[in-house]
């Protein structure tokens, strides 16, 4: 984050709550040496994509991206753990896009076969709040190539641009949407399949409940309501504590 303008300018309320891209787990991230180190999830290696996939997606994707800075939508993990270096980072809407609790995780990061986890996923709906970065022009390769292997390790998402609000200002954004052909996205999961997930799913990365837990922490500092992910952590706390 050594950079002569402050990327942090727009909100330094995010300051201490977006990690240093340097030092996250994703930084450089690899699938398949991660995927290794844990012979209890070697049976998913197979679902992984593969590089010439990623690179394939990379480029259809960023084809309709002008030679510039790149704005990244996020609307999940991203929030708080971009493992991008980012020159801004503002608060953004997508206007037809919504977040929703959708997306069933097997794969070791927050679940696993045997207690699947919960992430959020964008899909078609009335707004979705989130940040956005930009990633100045000289770094864009190198960036998104780190962001592929990350949003792209399995099926699940969809790179697409959408139109994104900061203030006044419409951008186009690169982000992730639901991909309706993955069978990690579910649609119709009911509330207390999602519940179940939340309480019970937990991997590598953490617990599902943390993910929920980071997204409305993030909303916190922003001064952002986020009803529906409100009422699914007050949903699931209740539920811990009943089990208790």
């Amino acid at each position: 984050m050594n950079s002569v303008s402050d990327p942090f300018l727009h909100h330094p309320e995010l300051r201490d709550k977006i990690s240093d891209p340097l030092k996250s787990f994703f930084r450089d991230f690899n699938a398949l040496e991660v995927f290794k180190q844990w012979p209890e999830l070697h049976w998913a290696i197979e679902r992984l994509h593969s590089d010439d996939y990623r690179q394939a997606s990379r480029r259809n994707a960023l084809a309709e991206h002008d030679a510039g800075d790149l704005w990244i939508f996020a609307y999940g993990s991203l929030m708080w753990d971009p493992a991008l270096v980012f020159a801004d980072v503002r608060r953004a809407r997508v206007s037809d896009h919504a977040r929703r609790f959708i997306l069933k995780e097997t794969l070791g990061g927050r679940g696993t076969r045997e207690a699947p986890g919960l992430m959020a996923a964008l899909d078609k709906g009335h707004g979705c709040d989130g940040l956005i970065y930009k990633i100045s022009s000289e770094r864009v390769e190198a960036e998104t190539e780190n962001l592929w292997r990350r949003e792209m390790i399995a099926p699940g998402y969809i790179p697409q641009f959408v139109d994104a609000q900061i203030d006044d200002t419409s951008v186009r954004a690169l982000t992730f949407v639901a991909d309706y052909e993955a069978d990690t996205i579910q649609p119709d999961l009911h509330r207390d399949e999602q519940i179940e997930c939340l309480v019970s799913g937990e991997g590598v990365l953490g617990t599902s409940m943390e993910y929920l837990e980071n997204i409305v922490a993030q909303f916190s500092a922003l001064g952002i309501i986020d009803e529906e992910c409100l009422a699914l952590l007050q949903d699931a706390k209740a539920a811990t504590f009943q089990r208790l």
